[in-house]
């Protein structure tokens, strides 16, 4: 697969008026019952707003987001910039400008949701369990998607086009391993339950007869830490050996360094990262076989 690592180009900003209410938000809101397969599009995005100035321009996003017939949308994380705001004055704001998206609509936790929080002076355990109040449903809406048992309910998965979609908490900072003891326990059992998730899915790919798995998270794994041990190492050889099982249906997709790219890192594995702050912007993506297909769709 050819690789690409593209800074965003010129695009005409789009603008229209907002279509259906959305139902429900959060690391799962999705409606309309399980969706068929075929070439229906979705869009990718993440790693904004960081600023008030991003939180104004991400309004004109979402009008053209509600001008595009989209099944759904999936923002991979990072509503916040790596030094705040954390506050839940901030997480309710977020909240109602998404609920104004028309499509569908998932939010995975990013790096800079909760893990950094600490940078401003929060317990970034209690941010993540902050944002799971405000964006984990309380109650399942008529879309037809699983959620992991146990704490971790933004691990959520669900079906579109023969691709099996699956939400992680992965992220960026190291995967908040090596900074205290603390958040290397937190590392470890969050881990565990990523693995556990990703076998369960596997499983499903093959017992649902699926033409391909698609991972979503907020880290880019392929980073190397400074200093200390990876917080990816176990991740990157579960990667390796779903290319090697399933060569070309595996997908990855995440967000953190902010660049578009569309690549295959690992053999078998394609890759495709969404842009992110200063950049206000979505990916236009469609299901294609056994992966996906996604391009730039505009800046503003």
């Amino acid at each position: 697969m050819q690789k690409s690592s593209i800074p965003f180009p010129s695009f005409a900003r789009r603008t229209a008026s907002s279509l259906l209410a959305l139902l429900a938000l959060g690391a799962c809101a999705l409606a309309g019952g399980e969706l068929p397969r075929g070439k229906a599009r979705f869009a990718l995005m993440g790693d904004t707003p960081y600023s008030p100035a991003e939180v104004r321009r991400l309004d004109g996003l979402i009008d053209a987001l509600n001008a595009e017939p989209l099944a759904f949308v999936v923002h991979v994380g990072d509503i916040t910039s790596g030094r705040g705001p954390c506050t839940d004055e901030w997480f309710a704001a977020r909240k109602a400008q998404f609920a104004r998206i028309s499509a569908a609509f998932v939010l995975l936790p990013g790096d800079n949701d909760w893990t950094d929080c600490h940078r401003s002076g929060f317990d970034p355990l209690e941010r993540l369990r902050a944002w799971r109040k405000v964006f984990c449903p309380s109650s399942t809406s008529h879309f037809r998607l699983e959620r992991q048992e146990g704490e971790y309910c933004e691990h959520v998965r669900w079906t579109f086009g023969g691709l099996l979609f699956v939400a992680l908490n992965v992220q960026g900072s190291n995967n908040n391993r090596g900074r205290t003891p603390e958040m290397d326990r937190e590392y470890e059992a969050r881990m565990a339950a990523v693995m556990a998730w990703i076998d369960d899915s596997e499983k499903a790919l093959g017992e649902r007869k699926l033409e391909g798995l698609v991972l979503l998270m907020q880290a880019n794994p392929f980073l190397k830490p400074r200093t200390g041990e990876s917080g990816f190492e176990g991740l990157l050889a579960r990667l390796r050996a779903l290319g090697a099982a399933h060569p070309g249906r595996v997908t990855l997709v995440n967000g953190d360094t902010h660049t578009y790219r569309d690549d295959e890192p690992i053999p078998g594995v394609h890759r495709v990262e969404v842009y992110g702050s200063p950049f206000v912007s979505y990916l236009r993506a469609a299901a294609q076989g056994s992966t996906l297909s996604a391009e730039p769709a505009g800046q503003f």
